[in-house]
């Protein structure tokens, strides 16, 4: 079975994922790049989705090429200025950053064990797996309480209304992208049985009114 690629990245400009797609490319993974138009991969509870240059890899290559952007970064954390807004962090802080790499740069998350290490925090790679490992968990729980959307969508599924068909299709199947690639359901296992269900009431209920509309 051919391996799925899934993001690994996104950026608000084609310049920066082409950067990306090249540095990868040089390191023999390969990548594709793409806009950022996500028909399931959303949330409802979510903010608004912005239109992003998404470059995605083979879940098999994600720890290569966190490897290879760590370095990267490495590389350029010598060149930072002392007036860089990390600096000014407290620990407590720098090790939020560590907690939540997946909400900052490479570079952020480098330098920030830097500066924990010239403070005297001793950091090691148990301590930051450990830490990638409980936002893990923390990220692959389902979302929210869907109730509103789910009362919204049988009501629209029982009068017919196509709205009720999509929100039910999202419940039902949508899903979420871990940083380590694995894709999870985005909804708890109810929520997504509820969306199944108002999925197939409109798939029924729709068909049957056009045709009573047709046959007056």
């Amino acid at each position: 079975m051919k391996e799925e690629y899934s993001i690994f990245r996104k950026f608000p400009t084609l310049d920066q994922a082409i950067e990306l797609r090249n540095l990868l490319k040089e390191n023999e993974i390969n990548s594709i790049l793409d806009d950022n138009v996500p028909p399931v991969d959303i949330t409802f509870s979510g903010s608004t989705i912005n239109n992003q240059i998404e470059i995605r890899i083979k879940q098999s290559d994600f720890k290569k090429a966190e490897s290879i952007l760590e370095k990267d970064a490495e590389n350029l954390i010598n060149e930072v200025n002392k007036d860089y807004y990390l600096f000014e962090f407290t620990n407590e802080e720098l090790y939020e950053i560590l907690l939540k790499s997946d909400e900052w740069s490479v570079f952020d998350y480098t330098l920030a064990q830097k500066i924990l290490t010239q403070r005297g925090k001793p950091i090691d790679k148990d301590l930051l797996n450990s830490l990638k490992n409980e936002r893990l968990k923390e990220l692959e729980k389902p979302e929210g309480n869907q109730k509103p959307w789910i009362i919204g969508g049988y009501f629209f599924s029982i009068i017919g209304g196509f709205l009720g068909l999509i929100i039910g299709y999202f419940l039902w199947t949508s899903k979420k992208t871990l940083p380590n690639g694995k894709k999870v359901f985005s909804y708890s296992k109810n929520d997504r049985k509820h969306g199944k269900y108002i999925f197939y009431i409109g798939l029924i209920v729709i068909p049957t009114l056009f045709l009573l509309n047709i046959f007056k």
